[in-house]
């Protein structure tokens, strides 16, 4: 054994060093790093009608920092989530509706909608059982494997007309909730040792609702559910350049099929850099909780941020996690619409001092980045991820959830992206470039070899 770990140990010296790559070629090249401009934004790689993110102007090379906005099909999500708040309905079918088809739905038509979508939510009782059966960690790594096995239960899997696609496209959207909740199920029945009790969904429910009663019964309020279903809404699509959309569309452009593109997508989002970052921002959270002795004092408050930017509190990144963003500058529009629900869940589940808190490191953040980043401009403020995470927790949403309810948003996205990149796209599979800079080495007989 001792032998196994020391060549292990000098295998993973050598692809350590493998793997290293002078930064000075990237500037040489002119290489696109996360294909990025220098100045921060995204490389131009694509066109789409789907989702479109404005945070800053650029005009003749000039940045300028604006209020952030999102656009669904040309829509101001502002807008959409204030027409169905003030109706007093929910409005996640609405979107899913827009973003697959470029129009909103009439009254009937979103009737119909939304009556078809819940016929789709049942699944067939051996794919329950398989996937209750499914063992991992990481809820996300469990949802990906139910979507590929979704594929062996669907004969026309390989059916690439557009009729079929859209087809499986609305039966992932309708049936992905019932499946977070079967596999957290499972997952909590192997590793918390608690009771296997779960719910069918409910047709007349809206998914919001469905979903709230498939996790904890008729124990959940209508400002509980109005809120799951806001942030529903304002994940359901994120612009192309996303890393998750993105990702669909390039495993896409391939001619792959539906399912193997969705768990890509998957892939993507589990990762702590993009789905995962409310979970980090709930654990900066309970550090600055646990250190701040006065949640009220705001020079305690900003002394602690610099330590966390300093890697001398927090988890040692240097980062505060929730605050800025790839595009957005002075606001995130779906963070400054979730505050609204935050802050009114705080009042109803009598946690306002946690929510303050919130608040505080909202606002002091970008000072503390300021003071330690000194001659730094770059502006900054909190995104979706800050306040998602404290939302979730209120509604008594277990942590494990907290990724896949941003994957049953982000569906209609990726179902959209997915539509758009194989029927009126170029059609041509995505192929970036990478430079070579290794160099040229001699082959060397083995006897040779030190």
């Amino acid at each position: 054994m001792e032998h196994l770990n020391q060549f292990l140990q000098s295998l993973e010296e050598l692809t350590i060093q493998a793997s290293q790559i002078d930064k000075e070629l990237f500037d040489t090249y002119n290489v696109k790093r996360g294909l990025r401009n220098q100045d921060g934004s995204g490389v131009l790689v694509g066109l789409t009608n789907i989702g479109d993110v404005v945070g800053y102007e650029k005009n003749e090379g000039v940045v300028t920092p604006v209020e952030g906005r999102l656009f669904y099909r040309g829509i101001n999500v502002n807008d959409l989530v204030h027409g169905f708040q003030s109706d007093g309905r929910h409005g996640f079918d609405e979107t899913v509706y827009l973003l697959l088809t470029g129009r909103l739905p009439s009254k009937s038509d979103l009737e119909s909608f939304s009556s078809y979508m819940a016929e789709l939510r049942d699944l067939p009782h051996n794919f329950v059982n398989l996937i209750l059966s499914f063992r991992g960690k990481n809820i996300m790594n469990m949802l990906a494997r139910s979507v590929l096995v979704m594929y062996t239960q669907d004969d026309e899997a390989e059916n690439y007309s557009h009729m079929n696609l859209l087809k499986q496209s609305l039966n992932l959207i309708a049936k992905f909730p019932v499946i977070a909740a079967y596999v957290y199920y499972g997952f909590r029945h192997t590793y918390q040792r608690r009771s296997l009790i779960f719910r069918h969904p409910i047709h007349a429910l809206s998914t919001a609702e469905n979903f709230l009663y498939m996790l904890k019964g008729e124990n959940y309020s209508k400002l509980e559910a109005d809120t799951l279903d806001l942030n529903l809404v304002l994940h359901a699509e994120h612009g192309g350049g996303n890393n998750s959309s993105f990702t669909t569309r390039v495993i896409s452009s391939a001619g792959t099929d539906t399912y193997s593109a969705i768990s890509a997508g998957l892939g993507s989002l589990k990762g702590f850099l993009h789905g995962g970052a409310n979970l980090q921002v709930e654990e900066m959270m309970k550090d600055i909780k646990k250190n701040v002795n006065d949640w009220n004092d705001k020079r305690e408050i900003h002394d602690y941020l610099v330590k966390i930017l300093k890697g001398e509190a927090g988890d040692g990144s240097g980062k505060i996690y929730g605050i800025g963003h790839a595009i957005y500058t002075l606001s995130d529009p779906r963070a400054v619409l979730l505050k609204e629900k935050a802050k009114e869940l705080a009042g109803y589940k009598d946690r306002m001092d946690e929510y303050n808190l919130y608040e505080y490191v909202e606002e002091l953040a970008p000072e503390a980045f300021a003071s330690y980043k000194k001659g730094n401009t770059k502006v900054i403020s909190a995104n979706v991820d800050f306040y998602s995470g404290f939302v979730y927790k209120c509604i008594d949403v277990p942590k494990e959830l907290f990724t896949p309810i941003f994957a049953i948003a982000r569906m209609a996205g990726w179902c959209s992206h997915r539509l758009e990149e194989v029927t009126f796209s170029s059609r041509r599979i995505i192929r970036p470039a990478y430079k070579n800079v290794y160099g040229r080495v001699d082959y060397e007989k083995i006897e040779d070899r030190i």
